[in-house]
Formats: structure tokens, C-alpha cells, sequence
């Protein structure tokens, strides 16, 4: 049986890095990443995307939780940036800022200033909530217990995830206000979010963002350092209460990034982010729905 010279079979090696190229292309395109950014620009441009959103809804505004991490603090900015000039243009329209605490808050004075850095862009139009979700999580769990169902840490923080998000909602219904998110690309890879809870929101303004593309944002907007070089932290489990997101992803933002941004990066890294991707997909689904074959 003669070979062919023009089929030779590939090495598994080369196969499975020339799959992977292609599967970073896949991702790459369906989270809609661009390899670099002009931050003025991107400011600019997601600015305009949440004051177009905001005009043909018609609603009074936007409602956003703030952490007092990078991304609450950027999406902030760009709702506070929108608000002022509505304002200025006679609509009576407001951001609310929400600290929704699981009882002591380690970073608090972070997301105070948080805060204050947001309302600094804009008119003193922003409203303020600050309500503590312990109660209410404790007081659910307490019942999800009673028949014997054991709710782990890791269950435990998604509730309060969820908790948050109800309540940025019910804010939003009462006042008739946009629930603004910060995912972005980085997270959405990875599945590093709560489904239906931070996870959850009416506009997404940071989708498609790297994590430095959206420091360089914030660079630009000259906030201050402490925020700007905050080490990510979700912050749900009351047994590692304010682990680095990198500790509990098992990945750099950095790697994150290089793979996002098209950059070559360790086969093995690229490998684990892929994993994570496919297997959280679901996440970033809509629900499934029947559909009649007639």
C-alpha cells in the first residue's frame, strides 16, 4: 500500500494545537473580543450603547451594584457618564447605587469608595442603597434545611449572588430602572458567574471586554489607584471570605486575557480554559425552550 506524500498524517501534537487555534477563534468570535482597544474610544462607544438603550426603553434610569471591585466601579462610571448629559438635556432620570453587604463586608470602605468615585462623574443625581442580605439568605437557607437538605458554602454563595440580583430588580421595578451588569469576556469564558444572579441584568456594558482592557478604561478615567490595582475577589463564601478570583478560577487574568486577545498561550492553559468554557456554556444560554415541529 503506497503513502501519500501530499496526506501525511499529523502528529497528535500538532493536531490538537491546530484544533485549539481554532477553537480560541470560535470563542474569540462568539464573545465578540477585539485583540486591542482605543480606551477613550471604547468609553465613548459603551457610553453611547447604554444612552441609546436607556432612550428607547424610556425608563427613569439605571440601578447597579457596587463591590468596590474593578468592573461594578467601571460599568458605574459609563451609567453616571450617560445620566449627566440626559440630565443636562432636561430628563429627569437617576443612577441608584446599591451595597448589598452579607453582614460585615470586609472591603467596605472600597466600595464607599466605589461610590464616590461613580457619583464624581456626574451631577449629584445618585441615589443610594445600602441593604445588608444576610437576613434574607440566612432565613432561606434556615428553611432549605429544615427537611434535611444540606446547603454547601459554595450553594450558599450563589444564593446570595441571587439574593443581590432580586434585589437590584425589585429596586428596578418600583422605580422603573435599567439593572445594569458587569459581566465581560473574562468572566463569560469562564463561567465565573452566578446564573440568574450576577449574571442577570437588562444591559451588559462591559461585554466583550479582556480584564486589562478594562483596567486600561479605568486608567484612562483616572480613578483612584487603591481601585484601580484591587486584586478581583468575588467574595461569596463565608469560608474564604475575599479569596482572589485567580485562587478560585486556577487561572491568571493575564492567561485569560492572552487567550482572549488572540495571543499565543501554554497548550495546557489553553486547554483548561476551553474545559471551563464548554462546560459552562449552559450558563451562558437562554433557557431552553420547546419549540413545535409544526
Amino acid at each position: 500500500m503506497l503513502h501519500s506524500m501530499y496526506s501525511p498524517r499529523l502528529p497528535a501534537e500538532i493536531i490538537k494545537e491546530l484544533y485549539m487555534r481554532a477553537k480560541q477563534q470560535e470563542i474569540i468570535a462568539a464573545l465578540g473580543v477585539e485583540p486591542t482597544i482605543q480606551p477613550i474610544k471604547e468609553i465613548e462607544k459603551r457610553s453611547k450603547f447604554l444612552a441609546d438603550y436607556l432612550g428607547q426603553t424610556g425608563f427613569n434610569g439605571f440601578v447597579l451594584g457596587v463591590s468596590g471591585g474593578q468592573d461594578s466601579l467601571l460599568a458605574g462610571i459609563l451609567a453616571q457618564r450617560v445620566i449627566k448629559l440626559r440630565r443636562q438635556s432636561g430628563h429627569d432620570c437617576r443612577l441608584h447605587t446599591m451595597l448589598l453587604p452579607y453582614g460585615i463586608q470586609h472591603d467596605r470602605a472600597d466600595a464607599e469608595l466605589a461610590v464616590e468615585t461613580i457619583k464624581s462623574y456626574g451631577e449629584s443625581s445618585v441615589i443610594e442603597h445600602d441593604i445588608d442580605i444576610q437576613p434574607s439568605v440566612d432565613a432561606l437557607v434556615a428553611d432549605l434545611c429544615t427537611d434535611g437538605q444540606v446547603i454547601s458554602d459554595f450553594d450558599k454563595g450563589n444564593i446570595k449572588a441571587r439574593i443581590r440580583m432580586m434585589t437590584q430588580y425589585a429596586i428596578a421595578g418600583a422605580c422603573e430602572l435599567l439593572v445594569v451588569g458587569t459581566d465581560h469576556a473574562a468572566e463569560s469564558v469562564t463561567g465565573f458567574f452566578t446564573k440568574f444572579g450576577d449574571g442577570a441584568a437588562d444591559i451588559m456594558p462591559l461585554s466583550g471586554l479582556t480584564k486589562r482592557q478594562g483596567w486600561a478604561m479605568l486608567n484612562a478615567l483616572h480613578v483612584p489607584e487603591h481601585l484601580l490595582h484591587k486584586v478581583p475577589t468575588a467574595d461569596l463564601l463565608d469560608d474564604r471570605p475575599a479569596q482572589p478570583d485567580e485562587v478560585e478560577l486556577g487561572l491568571r487574568y493575564d492567561d485569560i486575557d492572552d487567550y482572549l486577545e488572540g495571543k499565543e498561550v501554554d497548550p495546557k492553559i489553553a486547554e483548561k480554559i476551553e474545559e471551563r468554557y464548554d462546560k459552562t456554556q449552559h450558563k451562558r444560554n437562554l433557557p431552553v425552550a420547546y419549540r413545535s415541529r409544526q
